[in-house]
């Protein structure tokens, strides 16, 4: 499952959250937070549920939870006198206070993109688009080089970016391997595993062949 939320994706299976494109690092028990929070909205949670989810059966001193409940606010630029986000309820616990947008590895509306490759091309949508293996995949290329989660490119508004989902084989663009995000433009050549493809602006498409080999 995939939530947005203003310019924040969090992917709940893949447990990483994103904000304009690029990954906001959490350490695993900050995730932790924010997923059960979002889980659980509107509903508050308790302190003491809290504990029991981040540290099972584990005694831990009070202010490690405030320490990671401000790791979360600093994630997400939020302020705890006028939160967004993140609300404390006083004696009790915290919520999580925004509605975000569910979404699936398959963005709809219009298309503003298109990948083509030798054998097929696939739409491209706002949000964030998966190119794998996986039956879920926003672009599914059925190749033994790609993994089931391969890469994403993620579209808002002007800008589009490339990622790499740590895939066994890689992800390059015009023949550099990507270890973070990167922009995409109009014509741009990527390969996923062995897999060439060329990155189209839907205004830019014509009659013409987009594949080159």
């Amino acid at each position: 499952m995939v939530l947005e939320f203003e310019t924040f994706l969090l992917d709940m299976d893949r447990r990483q959250l994103f904000r304009g494109g690029e990954e906001a690092h959490l350490s695993p028990k900050a995730l932790q937070l924010l997923q059960l929070l979002i889980t659980a909205r509107p509903k508050a949670v308790s302190k003491a549920d809290i504990h029991e989810e981040l540290w099972p059966e584990t005694f831990v001193a009070e202010s490690n939870l405030a320490s990671i409940v401000n790791e979360v606010r600093r994630a997400l630029d939020d302020d705890a006198r006028n939160p967004k986000y993140i609300r404390t309820v006083h004696a009790f616990g915290y919520a999580f206070c925004a509605e975000p947008i569910t979404q699936d590895a398959r963005p709809q509306g219009t298309a503003s993109a298109k990948l083509v490759w030798e054998k097929g091309e696939e739409c491209l949508f706002a949000g964030r688009n998966i190119i794998g293996r996986d039956a879920d995949a926003a672009v599914r290329v059925d190749d033994r080089t790609i993994s089931r989660h391969h890469a994403a490119i993620m579209i808002s508004g002007a800008r589009v970016t490339l990622e790499d989902l740590q895939s066994k084989n890689g992800t390059f663009l015009e023949g550099n391997r990507i270890t973070s995000p990167v922009e995409l433009r109009d014509g741009a050549e990527l390969e996923v595993g062995s897999v060439r493809m060329v990155y189209r602006e839907i205004s830019t498409l014509s009659t013409t062949t987009l594949y080159r080999k």
